[in-house]
Protein backbone atom coordinates (compact mmCIF):
# COMPACT_ATOMS: atom_id res chain seq x y z
CA UNK A 1 0.00 0.00 0.00
CA UNK A 2 1.76 3.24 -0.86
CA UNK A 3 1.84 5.91 1.77
CA UNK A 4 1.86 8.96 -0.45
CA UNK A 5 0.33 10.30 -4.13
CA UNK A 6 1.42 12.52 -6.41
CA UNK A 7 -0.61 15.65 -7.60
CA UNK A 8 -0.93 13.94 -10.89
CA UNK A 9 -2.04 10.39 -9.29
CA UNK A 10 -4.38 12.37 -7.42
CA UNK A 11 -5.79 13.92 -10.22
CA UNK A 12 -6.26 11.07 -12.03
CA UNK A 13 -7.90 9.15 -9.38
CA UNK A 14 -10.45 12.12 -8.92
CA UNK A 15 -11.38 11.78 -12.02
CA UNK A 16 -12.35 8.33 -12.06
CA UNK A 17 -15.12 5.72 -11.32
CA UNK A 18 -13.82 6.13 -7.00
CA UNK A 19 -12.57 8.96 -6.45
CA UNK A 20 -11.50 9.43 -2.89
CA UNK A 21 -12.34 11.32 0.11
CA UNK A 22 -10.15 14.41 0.22
CA UNK A 23 -8.89 15.89 3.67
CA UNK A 24 -7.62 19.35 3.85
CA UNK A 25 -5.50 19.59 7.22
CA UNK A 26 -3.74 23.17 6.11
CA UNK A 27 -2.17 23.96 9.57
CA UNK A 28 0.96 25.95 11.50
CA UNK A 29 3.02 25.23 14.59
CA UNK A 30 3.32 28.86 15.50
CA UNK A 31 -0.01 31.21 16.56
CA UNK A 32 1.42 34.21 16.06
CA UNK A 33 3.60 35.70 13.41
CA UNK A 34 6.22 38.58 13.06
CA UNK A 35 4.68 42.41 12.93
CA UNK A 36 1.61 41.46 15.07
CA UNK A 37 0.00 39.65 11.93
CA UNK A 38 -2.68 37.19 12.94
CA UNK A 39 -2.08 33.76 13.25
CA UNK A 40 -2.51 31.28 10.64
CA UNK A 41 -5.83 30.16 9.83
CA UNK A 42 -6.34 26.64 7.87
CA UNK A 43 -10.18 26.64 8.39
CA UNK A 44 -9.89 30.52 6.33
CA UNK A 45 -7.45 29.19 3.81
CA UNK A 46 -9.52 26.33 2.83
CA UNK A 47 -12.62 28.78 2.45
CA UNK A 48 -10.66 30.65 0.48
CA UNK A 49 -9.06 27.68 -1.95
CA UNK A 50 -8.79 24.13 -1.62
CA UNK A 51 -8.80 20.92 -3.98
CA UNK A 52 -12.81 20.46 -5.11
CA UNK A 53 -14.42 18.32 -2.84
CA UNK A 54 -11.89 18.48 0.33
CA UNK A 55 -13.12 18.65 3.49
CA UNK A 56 -11.49 20.59 6.06
CA UNK A 57 -10.01 18.80 9.41
CA UNK A 58 -8.92 20.93 12.18
CA UNK A 59 -5.46 19.25 13.84
CA UNK A 60 -5.98 21.15 17.10
CA UNK A 61 -9.59 19.81 17.60
CA UNK A 62 -10.08 16.90 15.14
CA UNK A 63 -6.58 15.19 15.38
CA UNK A 64 -5.75 16.14 19.16
CA UNK A 65 -7.07 16.42 22.81
CA UNK A 66 -6.74 19.91 24.58
CA UNK A 67 -3.04 19.90 25.75
CA UNK A 68 -2.40 18.72 28.94
CA UNK A 69 -0.28 15.38 30.76
CA UNK A 70 -0.43 13.95 27.28
CA UNK A 71 1.59 16.73 26.30
CA UNK A 72 0.46 19.40 23.67
CA UNK A 73 -1.29 17.25 21.01
CA UNK A 74 -2.33 14.25 22.95
CA UNK A 75 -4.08 11.34 20.86
CA UNK A 76 -7.97 12.66 20.82
CA UNK A 77 -10.36 10.55 22.49
CA UNK A 78 -11.60 7.34 19.76
CA UNK A 79 -15.24 8.56 19.50
CA UNK A 80 -14.44 12.43 18.86
CA UNK A 81 -11.99 11.40 16.27
CA UNK A 82 -14.69 8.94 14.89
CA UNK A 83 -17.09 11.60 14.89
CA UNK A 84 -15.23 14.02 13.10
CA UNK A 85 -13.80 11.63 10.40
CA UNK A 86 -17.55 10.79 9.64
CA UNK A 87 -18.46 14.14 9.55
CA UNK A 88 -15.90 15.05 6.81
CA UNK A 89 -17.24 11.82 4.62
CA UNK A 90 -14.78 9.21 5.26
CA UNK A 91 -15.87 5.71 4.59
CA UNK A 92 -14.07 2.21 5.35
CA UNK A 93 -14.44 1.49 1.88
CA UNK A 94 -13.29 4.23 0.31
CA UNK A 95 -9.61 5.47 0.06
CA UNK A 96 -8.71 8.96 1.29
CA UNK A 97 -6.20 11.35 0.51
CA UNK A 98 -4.93 14.03 3.21
CA UNK A 99 -2.73 17.13 2.33
CA UNK A 100 -2.46 20.43 4.19
CA UNK A 101 -0.10 23.48 2.85
CA UNK A 102 3.30 21.97 1.79
CA UNK A 103 4.95 20.71 4.68
CA UNK A 104 3.60 17.39 4.89
CA UNK A 105 3.50 17.74 8.87
CA UNK A 106 -0.30 17.92 9.93
CA UNK A 107 -1.01 15.59 6.57
CA UNK A 108 1.12 12.93 8.56
CA UNK A 109 -0.77 12.65 11.82
CA UNK A 110 -4.23 12.80 9.56
CA UNK A 111 -2.49 9.50 7.95
CA UNK A 112 -0.86 8.20 10.68
CA UNK A 113 -4.04 8.56 13.07
CA UNK A 114 -6.34 7.15 10.22
CA UNK A 115 -3.76 4.25 10.06
CA UNK A 116 -3.83 3.75 13.72
CA UNK A 117 -7.25 3.31 13.79
CA UNK A 118 -7.43 0.57 11.13
CA UNK A 119 -8.64 3.07 7.93
CA UNK A 120 -7.25 0.62 5.17
CA UNK A 121 -6.64 2.92 2.83
CA UNK A 122 -5.33 6.47 3.37
CA UNK A 123 -1.82 8.49 1.61
CA UNK A 124 -0.55 11.88 1.65
CA UNK A 125 -0.51 13.99 -1.35
CA UNK A 126 3.53 14.82 -1.84
CA UNK A 127 4.11 18.18 -1.86
CA UNK A 128 0.30 19.12 -0.32
CA UNK A 129 -1.84 21.85 -2.26
CA UNK A 130 1.60 24.15 -2.86
CA UNK A 131 1.91 20.76 -5.27
CA UNK A 132 -1.79 20.81 -7.12
CA UNK A 133 -2.27 22.71 -10.18
CA UNK A 134 -5.63 21.59 -10.93
CA UNK A 135 -8.98 23.83 -10.54
CA UNK A 136 -10.21 24.59 -7.21
CA UNK A 137 -12.56 25.74 -5.35
CA UNK A 138 -13.76 27.63 -2.44
CA UNK A 139 -16.24 27.93 0.03
CA UNK A 140 -17.30 24.93 2.65
CA UNK A 141 -17.66 21.55 1.34
CA UNK A 142 -21.08 19.44 2.59
CA UNK A 143 -19.76 15.97 2.39
CA UNK A 144 -22.28 12.61 2.61
CA UNK A 145 -21.84 11.48 6.19
CA UNK A 146 -19.22 8.60 6.28
CA UNK A 147 -19.24 5.14 8.20
CA UNK A 148 -15.47 4.95 9.39
CA UNK A 149 -15.34 3.57 13.12
CA UNK A 150 -11.61 3.95 14.68
CA UNK A 151 -10.62 0.61 16.26
CA UNK A 152 -7.04 1.42 17.33
CA UNK A 153 -4.01 -0.26 17.45
CA UNK A 154 -3.48 -1.13 13.83
CA UNK A 155 0.43 1.00 13.95
CA UNK A 156 2.75 0.61 16.86
CA UNK A 157 2.65 3.13 19.56
CA UNK A 158 4.59 4.11 22.30
CA UNK A 159 4.53 5.89 25.69
CA UNK A 160 7.54 7.70 27.51
CA UNK A 161 8.55 4.03 29.20
CA UNK A 162 8.39 2.46 25.81
CA UNK A 163 10.20 5.43 24.43
CA UNK A 164 12.96 4.84 27.13
CA UNK A 165 13.53 1.23 26.84
CA UNK A 166 13.25 1.16 22.72
CA UNK A 167 16.19 4.11 23.11
CA UNK A 168 18.29 1.23 24.35
CA UNK A 169 16.94 -1.35 23.16
CA UNK A 170 16.35 -0.62 19.68
CA UNK A 171 16.27 3.03 17.69
CA UNK A 172 14.52 6.07 18.87
CA UNK A 173 14.90 8.87 16.46
CA UNK A 174 14.36 11.95 17.58
CA UNK A 175 12.76 14.01 14.80
CA UNK A 176 13.20 17.97 15.86
CA UNK A 177 15.69 20.30 14.91
CA UNK A 178 18.92 19.54 15.33
CA UNK A 179 19.74 22.66 18.05
CA UNK A 180 16.32 21.45 20.23
CA UNK A 181 17.90 18.16 20.02
CA UNK A 182 21.32 19.08 21.96
CA UNK A 183 19.61 21.81 23.64
CA UNK A 184 20.80 24.54 22.71
CA UNK A 185 17.10 26.26 22.29
CA UNK A 186 14.03 25.20 23.19
CA UNK A 187 11.18 27.82 22.15
CA UNK A 188 8.04 25.56 23.13
CA UNK A 189 8.68 22.93 25.91
CA UNK A 190 9.81 23.39 29.88
CA UNK A 191 13.81 22.28 28.92
CA UNK A 192 15.71 21.58 26.01
CA UNK A 193 17.54 18.39 25.16
CA UNK A 194 16.91 14.76 24.08
CA UNK A 195 15.37 11.33 25.50
CA UNK A 196 18.96 9.77 26.96
CA UNK A 197 19.77 7.15 23.77
CA UNK A 198 17.94 8.61 21.06
CA UNK A 199 19.50 9.72 17.95
CA UNK A 200 18.88 13.01 16.49
CA UNK A 201 17.19 12.65 12.61
CA UNK A 202 15.42 16.26 11.50
CA UNK A 203 11.86 15.49 9.62
CA UNK A 204 13.42 18.56 7.44
CA UNK A 205 15.68 16.06 6.15
CA UNK A 206 13.08 13.79 4.83
CA UNK A 207 12.12 16.05 2.05
CA UNK A 208 13.20 17.92 -1.19
CA UNK A 209 14.02 21.66 -0.95
CA UNK A 210 10.33 22.42 -2.53
CA UNK A 211 8.65 19.69 -0.09
CA UNK A 212 8.63 16.58 -1.65
CA UNK A 213 9.77 13.54 -0.38
CA UNK A 214 12.68 11.84 -1.19
CA UNK A 215 12.58 8.66 -3.14
CA UNK A 216 12.08 5.60 -1.22
CA UNK A 217 15.78 4.15 -2.27
CA UNK A 218 17.52 7.86 -0.72
CA UNK A 219 15.36 7.94 2.55
CA UNK A 220 16.13 4.05 3.11
CA UNK A 221 19.85 4.93 2.72
CA UNK A 222 18.92 7.83 5.32
CA UNK A 223 17.44 6.01 7.75
CA UNK A 224 20.51 3.15 7.34
CA UNK A 225 23.05 5.45 8.03
CA UNK A 226 20.89 6.55 11.63
CA UNK A 227 21.10 2.77 12.53
CA UNK A 228 17.32 1.15 11.22
CA UNK A 229 18.97 -1.81 9.79
CA UNK A 230 17.56 -4.74 9.59
CA UNK A 231 15.81 -6.70 12.32
CA UNK A 232 16.29 -2.98 14.38
CA UNK A 233 13.04 -1.90 16.10
CA UNK A 234 12.65 1.56 15.36
CA UNK A 235 10.39 4.54 17.06
CA UNK A 236 10.14 8.43 16.68
CA UNK A 237 9.30 11.21 18.58
CA UNK A 238 9.40 15.06 17.93
CA UNK A 239 8.03 17.85 20.34
CA UNK A 240 4.17 17.15 20.38
CA UNK A 241 3.62 14.18 17.91
CA UNK A 242 3.03 16.17 14.35
CA UNK A 243 6.52 15.71 13.01
CA UNK A 244 7.13 12.62 14.52
CA UNK A 245 4.54 11.22 12.02
CA UNK A 246 5.95 12.11 9.32
CA UNK A 247 9.36 10.52 9.70
CA UNK A 248 6.88 7.68 10.66
CA UNK A 249 5.60 7.94 7.01
CA UNK A 250 8.45 8.74 5.59
CA UNK A 251 9.90 5.17 7.49
CA UNK A 252 6.97 3.82 5.69
CA UNK A 253 7.98 5.03 2.29
CA UNK A 254 11.61 3.34 2.72
CA UNK A 255 10.04 0.01 3.68
CA UNK A 256 10.71 0.52 7.31
CA UNK A 257 8.26 0.26 10.04
CA UNK A 258 8.20 2.02 13.30
CA UNK A 259 6.38 2.85 16.36
CA UNK A 260 5.35 6.42 17.23
CA UNK A 261 5.77 8.20 20.73
CA UNK A 262 2.76 10.54 20.44
CA UNK A 263 3.49 12.55 23.53
CA UNK A 264 6.98 13.42 22.32
CA UNK A 265 9.24 15.71 24.30
CA UNK A 266 6.31 17.93 25.41
CA UNK A 267 4.90 15.07 27.78
CA UNK A 268 8.74 13.75 28.52
CA UNK A 269 10.11 17.20 29.44
CA UNK A 270 6.66 18.15 31.76
CA UNK A 271 7.61 15.22 33.62
CA UNK A 272 10.60 16.36 36.49
CA UNK A 273 11.27 12.39 36.94
CA UNK A 274 12.49 11.79 33.92
CA UNK A 275 15.63 12.31 32.57
CA UNK A 276 17.19 14.47 30.08
CA UNK A 277 19.97 14.06 27.54
CA UNK A 278 21.89 17.39 25.95
CA UNK A 279 24.54 17.46 23.45
CA UNK A 280 25.42 16.42 20.31
CA UNK A 281 24.29 12.83 18.89
CA UNK A 282 26.56 10.31 20.14
CA UNK A 283 27.19 8.72 16.88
Amino acid sequence: MKAIISASELASDLAGPQPPTLLDVRWQLTTATAGGAPPFDGRAAHAAGHIPGAVFVDLDADLADPPGPGGRHPLPGTERFGAAMRAAGVRTDRPVVVYDGGQGWAAARAWWMLRWTGHPDVRVLDGGFAAWEGASASGPEEPAPGDFRPAPGALPLLDADGAAALARSGLLLDARAGERYRGEVEPIDPVGGHIPGAVSAPTSQNTTANGLFLTASELADRFKSLGATEGTEVGVYCGSGVSAAHQVLALAIAGIPAALYAGSWSQWSADKDRPVAVGPDPQ
